[in-house]
């Protein structure tokens, strides 16, 4: 393989996830799920948080949980559960 700018097919699966700091938010009224990031650092999580909890109480979000963790990427960075059980229930019932 030349060494002009390529990578390996392994070396391009092993970069697709790159482990970051993601701040989860899960708020039971609406039932939904926010992703917030990437941050490098742990303390830029924990400093931002803040804001997107002020946002969440100004829309009057209830039962608010959140997690900061390092991981991927999330696929989805809101996941509106309330519209999934909706879709799941029309599927069902027809």
């Amino acid at each position: 393989m030349d060494s002009d700018n390529q990578t390996s097919p392994i070396s391009n699966t092993l970069n697709y996830c790159t482990p970051a700091w993601w701040i989860e938010i899960f708020t039971a009224q609406p039932k939904c799920t926010y992703y917030f990031g990437p941050f490098d650092r742990i303390w830029e999580a924990e400093t931002a948080i803040s804001g997107y909890l002020e946002d969440l109480h100004s829309e009057l979000a209830q039962g608010i949980q959140t997690k900061i963790d390092k991981c991927c990427q999330p696929d989805l960075l809101t996941i509106e559960h309330d519209r999934i059980d909706n879709l799941k229930f029309k599927m069902v019932g027809h």
